[in-house]
């Protein structure tokens, strides 16, 4: 799970930088405008991921299941 959430956060940043410098959203390009309802629950995916590693940003380690 840890796993998809740093992708979606990497995503998500590597998308605000291209916001950020060209004005291009790739979600809105692949998905639609981001009024459109496939947009907005992307958007909410990622930052719902973005909130699930928060607690690593201030050093908080999360409780991890022992792998076999």
């Amino acid at each position: 799970m840890e796993r998809i959430a740093w992708w979606l956060v990497l995503i998500g940043a590597l998308n605000w930088l291209l916001v950020g410098f060209f004005q291009f959203d790739v979600v809105a390009c692949i998905f639609g405008s981001s009024d459109e309802l496939i947009s907005r629950v992307v958007y909410i995916i990622i930052g719902l991921a973005g909130i699930y590693l928060l607690p690593q940003a201030f050093g908080v380690k999360m409780i991890r299941s022992k792998e076999k």
